[in-house]
């Protein structure tokens, strides 16, 4: 699951249409941005504080206005080390079709910053969310345009554990594997019986794309029955990145009712966007997929499965 600041070069996409973007900086816990529709042409985006290494801008109309009304809005969460753009492929996506699109760097697991320790990095993200969620429909001042039961959410890897959370899972972090002779954070905790509180769950979420989810043993069909929306999920068939495939594929046939899953050829890191050279060089074991895997192929179909999921289960509500 640790990517580090290499994540950072993954490509930056180019928008086919205007996207409007707002940056979030002013909050430790709400440092991100915010993306929608527009009609202004789109430039280079500074990011001052929110650069990484090797970014330092991205695409879109900064502060214009926002065109539509009643618009669907999807929250993201990124992985372990990740950042909020992260998944802009899936941004760029969602807002060509229509939706608002907000993500933060989840405080003390983001690329420029790692200073959380043990479980509470797990349990946090969720009432980050949470916040972020609060703010997008109470406080953002364009928060008028938002439809706000047409709620979706986007989690991948750690972000996909917190996306179960969130919609209704209940971890249960005493399961969490630890080898007698980890010195981890997280297993030190449990020796020590240390455990935090249970996480929020979130009902204004009415469905989820869950991909890859960094679940280890902390769920069980038990502690999944309380998820009621639906999901799309998606899963790697290698795992890595510290995700074990057979941990996911146990955690996905244990979820409840129907969820629409599909199962990927490739490895953990085959959703992250396709790789530049320069990152390549850098980090292969982030951009190095099987043979005949080709990532900006599956990447396409990805971004359409994605965003004909949210439009067919957000398409109703405040419309």
């Amino acid at each position: 699951m640790v990517w580090a600041f290499a994540i950072a070069l993954c490509c930056l996409g180019s928008f086919a249409k205007a996207a409007g973007i707002q940056l979030l900086q002013s909050d430790p816990a709400l440092s991100g941005a915010i993306w929608y529709p527009c009609t202004a042409e789109p430039a280079h985006v500074a990011l001052g504080n929110l650069a990484v290494p090797t970014v330092d801008w991205l695409p879109g109309a900064q502060d214009c206005p926002v065109t539509g009304a009643k618009l669907p809005l999807v929250i993201i969460s990124h992985g372990n080390s990740g950042y909020f753009a992260l998944h802009l492929d899936i941004v760029e996506a969602l807002v060509n079709a229509g939706f608002v699109v907000a993500a933060i760097n989840h405080p003390g697991n983001n690329t420029n910053d790692m200073s959380g320790r043990g479980m509470s990095v797990w349990a946090s993200r969720p009432a980050q969310m949470v916040r972020l969620l609060d703010f997008m429909l109470n406080e953002w001042k364009d928060r008028a345009v938002i439809g706000p039961t047409r709620v979706g959410l986007f989690g991948f890897s750690l972000g996909g554990f917190t996306g179960l959370v969130l919609v209704g899972g209940q971890p249960d972090f005493h399961r969490l594997a630890c080898k007698p002779d980890s010195k981890s954070a997280v297993c030190e905790e449990r020796r020590a019986g240390e455990f935090p509180s249970d996480p929020p769950h979130d009902p204004r979420i009415k469905a989820a794309v869950i991909v890859d989810p960094a679940v280890g043993f902390t769920f069980t069909p038990e502690n999944l029955a309380g998820i009621k929306i639906p999901l799309l999920v998606w899963r790697s068939e290698l795992g890595g990145g510290g995700v074990e495939a057979e941990s996911v594929a146990r955690v996905t046939r244990s979820l409840p009712g129907n969820p629409d899953i599909h199962v990927v050829p490739a490895g953990h890191y085959a959703f992250l966007p396709p790789c530049t050279a320069e990152l390549a060089a850098l980090r292969p074991q982030v951009c190095t997929d099987p043979d005949g895997f080709d990532r900006a192929a599956f990447h396409r179909a990805f971004d359409v499965a994605v965003v004909k999921f949210f439009r067919e289960q957000l398409a109703g509500g405040d419309r």
